[in-house]
């Protein structure tokens, strides 16, 4: 058995060594063991989309449809000459849906399927997570200038709260709760909000009036981009919250039940 023998360190202060010594380790070491019990909800969420846990998006409540931010859907056209260039520039956008920590939610998938089933029961009409559309626009850049086509596709939320089932306990639990809004895609006009098209025009930069002089043509197409999407959500929702295991105790009751107790 390991002994605590006092040793005198600088300045006559007695210091207990050994067993003591490990315990106090032992003690700092226990939140980061108690931590890892709590699963995070990537986690929950991976396991809801390939079917380890049984999964439910509860109580939705979907929000009044915005507009979304403008992004670039087109080539940028360049007019390095001296008079306006009128051509017609093909565009195409595509539009997916995401959680609270802004992680992408595939079309078709499982989670979507889930949110959708939810959404439909409750209001009755089907909810997408993926929208896509394109076509062919005219515009005219004046000369010294470029332009290119934005987009905004009308955007909806909903909050609702997921809950999982696991067969067998998962973080010593079979149940666990956790809060979420989904972003995605709405139909044109939904509640009044229409997608728009628009054409953008700036004038060159110093840099790209420079490159002029290497084109062997005046006007001319590129796939740089001048406009990067960076989709905002307009005010707040539930977000997505740290998973409890049971709402209510509701959880526990079910764990008796499954233990026989």
């Amino acid at each position: 058995m390991a002994t605590m023998k006092p040793w005198k360190a600088h300045g006559g202060r007695i210091v207990l060594a050994g067993a003591a010594a490990a315990v106090v380790l032992g003690a700092a070491a226990l939140p980061a063991a108690a931590a890892a019990e709590e699963p995070t909800t990537d986690q929950l969420m991976a396991d809801c989309a390939s079917g380890v846990g049984k999964c439910t998006f509860n109580n939705p409540v979907v929000k009044k449809a915005y507009l979304g931010d403008y992004h670039q859907v087109s080539n940028t056209l360049y007019n390095c000459s001296t008079s306006p260039a009128t051509q017609g520039i093909n565009w195409s956008d595509s539009v997916g849906s995401s959680d609270s920590l802004d992680v992408s939610i595939t079309s078709g998938g499982k989670i979507a399927g889930i949110v959708d089933l939810s959404v439909t029961a409750k209001y009755g009409h089907t909810w997408s997570t993926e929208h896509s559309e394109g076509g062919n626009l005219g515009m005219t850049v004046k000369p010294g200038e470029v332009g290119w086509i934005s987009r905004a596709q009308v955007m909806h939320q909903v909050d609702g709260r997921w809950q999982t089932h696991y067969d067998d306990p998962h973080w010593g639990h079979y149940y666990w709760f956790w809060d979420d809004t989904i972003t995605s895609p709405a139909p044109n006009d939904t509640d009044g909000v229409k997608n728009a098209v628009v054409v953008k025009t700036r004038p060159m930069t110093a840099d790209e009036k420079a490159s002029c002089a290497s084109r062997n043509t005046k006007v001319f197409t590129s796939a740089t981009k001048m406009e990067v999407p960076q989709q905002k959500t307009p005010g707040s929702g539930t977000g997505k919250s740290t998973p409890s295991p049971g709402d209510n105790g509701t959880a526990a009751v079910n764990e008796e039940k499954k233990e026989g107790k």
